[in-house]
């Protein structure tokens, strides 16, 4: 039961997975953690925003509230959540300013020109060979374009020292696949969230 709770966690399916997905989408510490992150990346109004595993799509409408005339891309493995994410931002979707995409990290559609910032909350650890996946990643973003790895705990008894763990081991992650200028943003929830920010080097192959 534990193993399919996590599949389900991981890839929601079927009837649980929309439960699942309506769980996600109104649970408040799930909403405020998944602003919050947004609002960490300083979005105008033309950029070109992607968002890696975006669930019911609550970043993704707050992305595109923020990017009024730019472009918000999300790519999530979990075919429930693209219809669930797709209703949601239904209004953004038919006038072509989101576009959601049922896909892997490791199989990425073409986003056309460079994106401006990326967004990852609690999809990391799901992620194979995750440094190679941020150096493919920091090769679609602009020159100082912003990544933003989120990650809050859910294992059993998760308390402040295991968002800090998980917060240095994403900030490894970020410096292997060639990121600068880090930094750690932590929202104090239960567990708290912490939010590790990074840019891609301007003049770094």
């Amino acid at each position: 039961m534990i193993r399919y709770l996590v599949r389900q966690a991981h890839r929601p399916r079927g009837i649980v997975g929309r439960a699942n997905g309506l769980m996600f989408a109104h649970r408040p510490s799930n909403r405020k953690r998944n602003i919050w992150a947004v609002s960490l990346l300083d979005i105008r109004p033309t950029d070109r925003v992607l968002e890696i595993g975006f669930g019911p799509g609550i970043a993704v409408a707050e992305f595109a509230g923020r990017a009024t005339r730019g472009h918000v891309f999300g790519v999530d493995h979990s075919a429930v959540m693209v219809r669930q994410a797709t209703r949601r931002n239904a209004a953004a979707v038919r006038a072509r300013r989101v576009h959601l995409t049922c896909a892997s990290v490791e199989e990425l559609p073409d986003f056309g020109d460079p994106l401006d910032a990326i967004l990852a909350v609690n999809s990391v650890g799901f992620w194979p060979d995750p440094v190679e996946r941020l150096r493919e990643l920091r090769h679609l973003l602009r020159p100082a374009g912003r990544i933003a790895l989120v990650s809050q705990p859910r294992c059993p008894g998760a308390t402040r020292d295991t968002t800090a763990r998980a917060a240095h081991e994403l900030q490894d992650l970020l410096t292997q696949a060639g990121f600068t200028h880090l930094r750690v943003e932590t929202l104090d929830l239960d567990p708290p969230v912490a939010c590790v920010l990074a840019e891609n080097p301007t003049g770094m192959p």
